[in-house]
């Protein structure tokens, strides 16, 4: 099978024990450099493919093999892993567990400095509502992804982006920020083709895939494609985060101060 030197994989985390969860599962969806789906979606448990990668290149090579694609040479691959959850930790949780250092106060829960990142807190400001890995549930997929990071991806090479220094680059993605982004709307337009257009809520949903993990598997995977051919329509990192956070990539035009 012919591939495109540059793919994206979007990856929708369930927990580290998903394997019967019927809500919750982790499911990827690969997209080549024109945004076509290929070979198959899949959603199951990635801890045992985790597991059983020796390096990137088996890592990267075994998501492949799960979506049926089959590929000698990975490495010749750049690859965008868009990961959708959590991928840090707040700086001042971080010092409060390693240092006894504490926050001077402590607010509502949106501004609590111990539950949400400032990437977090900047979204609250537009209008949007993140989950915290602290006091959501949510801690068993963040630690999931974080170690894949640093098995497959370990070193940051600008805030929120990591890499394998060859041929792996992640980021954090938030599908539940695109729902009033007309920009990833139309990136998913071929998707829906069908669907009954005119509908808009039918429409919000892609044919083919049958879960919501694997919609937000897909949606992952074109914001990975933003990340890399259209890195101006997504929110880049303020220069007051601390690099330790991370930052979640979202479309602009998704945030309260676009719309007003």
């Amino acid at each position: 099978m012919a591939l495109q030197s540059k793919i994206f994989i979007g990856w929708d985390v369930g927990g580290w024990n998903c394997d019967y969860n019927p809500k919750s599962r982790d499911a990827l969806v690969i997209l080549d450099s024109e945004r076509k789906i290929m070979g198959q979606p899949w959603r199951g448990n990635l801890r045992s493919t985790i597991n059983e990668s020796a390096s990137t290149q088996d890592f990267v090579r075994n998501l492949l093999a799960l979506c049926r694609i089959e590929i000698l040479k990975p490495e010749a691959l750049k690859t965008t892993l868009a990961i959708d959850t959590p991928l840090g930790f707040s700086k001042p949780l971080i010092d409060l567990l390693t240092s006894d250092k504490t926050a001077p106060s402590i607010g509502l829960a949106s501004e609590n400095p111990y539950l949400h990142r400032q990437t977090e807190h900047f979204l609250f400001n537009m209008g949007l509502s993140p989950l915290s890995p602290i006091k959501d549930m949510i801690g068993s997929q963040a630690t999931k992804g974080m170690h894949a990071l640093r098995r497959f991806a370990p070193n940051q090479e600008t805030c929120g982006v990591w890499t394998d220094g060859k041929m792996l680059h992640a980021i954090e993605a938030y599908p539940s920020a695109c729902k009033r982004s007309h920009c990833v709307d139309e990136l998913r337009t071929p998707f829906y083709e069908d669907l009954l257009v005119e509908d808009p809520v039918v429409r919000k949903f892609v044919s083919g895939l049958g879960h919501v993990d694997l919609q937000d598997a897909l949606t992952c995977a074109l914001l990975g494609w933003l990340f890399e051919y259209e890195p101006d329509l997504l929110a880049q990192p303020l220069p007051e985060i601390d690099p330790v956070e991370g930052w979640i990539f979202v479309p602009k035009d998704g945030l309260r101060w676009a719309a007003d």
